[in-house]
């Protein structure tokens, strides 16, 4: 059986000094929480961070299984109906970053993706891509694979912004509202 994937780093996406409002606790017993998104796989992740240490949207965290810096530990997933206000609204900018930064990681799913049973292709999974763009771009990344977005946009008709579909695809597998999991979860090359 393969090994267990987890995350070597994550982001955060909001810091809660004194703990979630809602927390009925008193003072003394809560401690700060930072909601984070895993670099590789996309888990929402809620943190713990260490005595005296102040994070802020957009830092970057080494939360894997050797000495921490800045993170005492890891409570757990959390849903995305779960995050704060902020961490929505910085998910939404972050994904964009973060796909636009590991281009060529998607770039290759488009180069690889393979049907899911004899009706449903993975790339149909991709808000925006239908059958005609499926067959499209499997046409032509027989011919040469693609190089980039920007490739990809060029030799597929009418093809969505390839990025926009792939971060609203990783909203809807945070969501929950699909059983597939074609980046969530999964560390695709």
């Amino acid at each position: 059986m393969a090994e267990a994937e987890h995350e070597e780093h994550a982001i955060i996406l909001d810091f809660l000094q004194y703990g979630y409002p809602f927390d009925t606790r008193p003072m003394h017993r809560k401690s700060s929480i930072a909601q984070a998104i895993g670099k590789n796989l996309f888990f929402l992740l809620e943190l713990v961070p260490k005595k005296g240490v102040n994070l802020q949207p957009g830092d970057e965290v080494y939360i894997g299984t050797g000495k921490r810096d800045q993170v005492h530990h890891i409570s757990g997933k959390i849903n995305l109906d779960k995050l704060t206000q902020t961490a929505r609204n910085e998910l939404d900018l972050l994904l964009q970053q973060m796909v636009a930064d590991n281009e060529s990681r998607f770039v290759e799913f488009f180069n690889t993706a393979l049907p899911i049973n004899t009706r449903r292709h993975q790339l149909e999974l991709l808000p925006g891509v239908g059958k005609k763009h499926m067959w499209d771009i499997i046409s032509q990344r027989e011919e040469k694979p693609f190089e980039s977005f920007k490739d990809l946009r060029e030799r597929v008709k009418l093809m969505p912004d390839p990025r926009m579909a792939i971060v609203k695809r990783i909203l809807i597998e945070l969501a929950g509202s699909d059983k597939y999991h074609l980046f969530v979860g999964s560390n695709i090359k």
